[in-house]
């Protein structure tokens, strides 16, 4: 109800005493009334169910849960007469915030608007945030560097590492040097004409196809 009625409860008790049936009911019907009596008295507008039911199994009169049973229609209707004469709840006061409630603890004017803006500036920002993420889809490939995927007709798909990434920054370099003019001319050596390794005196060092097969594996 959005308003306070002119009904008094008093009459509505009367009515539903009014219908008679067993004197324990009756009984437990005038407890219910006297307890939203002092509910209202003591100021309170809360006249919900789980309130109420709350205060009647302390007080001895029935089960809380027992109001949401067909049963007890007749307490139903005596407890939203008095919420109805009472007027709805009063409104919850809003939540303080954790930060404000930071800000009112600096004294000084001047930092207390500087902090408010900092505050502020943040809260903007995690929102911005929070919208990135709505919004944004990462696909992330832990496959490492130089792996491709490779399939036969009618299979799953394989991750495939090429041989030249698995060797680290300096590994390649020391097989690059190895088959690096300057570098072999330094040490009294060169590469003959079909890949293989020979010294000053023509003797191979290094068999045929061995800077070849260093190059094709770096390529």
């Amino acid at each position: 109800m959005n308003g306070a009625t002119n009904i008094h409860p008093d009459a509505v008790l009367e009515s539903l005493l009014a219908k008679g049936g067993r004197s324990n009911r009756r009984t437990n019907l005038a407890k219910m009334h006297d307890l939203c009596r002092r509910q209202h008295a003591a100021g309170s507008r809360d006249f919900s169910l789980p309130t109420v039911g709350r205060l009647a199994q302390a007080e001895g009169i029935m089960k809380g849960r027992a109001l949401y049973n067909a049963q007890s229609a007749d307490y139903k209707v005596l407890i939203e007469a008095w919420a109805a004469y009472s007027g709805p709840p009063a409104p919850k006061p809003p939540k303080m915030l954790a930060s404000h409630e930071y800000l009112m603890r600096i004294e000084d004017p001047a930092i207390r608007s500087i902090m408010q803006s900092i505050i502020a500036e943040r809260d903007k920002l995690k929102a911005q945030l929070n919208v990135l993420k709505a919004s944004a889809q990462v696909t992330v490939d832990r496959r490492p560097l130089g792996a491709i995927a490779a399939a036969a007709p009618g299979s799953l798909p394989v991750t495939v590492l090429a041989m030249a990434a698995q060797f680290t920054p300096s590994e390649r370099e020391a097989l690059q040097k190895a088959v690096s003019a300057d570098y072999l001319e330094a040490r009294g050596l060169r590469e003959g004409s079909h890949g293989e390794i020979v010294n000053v005196r023509g003797r191979t060092v290094f068999e045929v196809g061995f800077a070849r097969a260093i190059r094709k594996v770096l390529a």
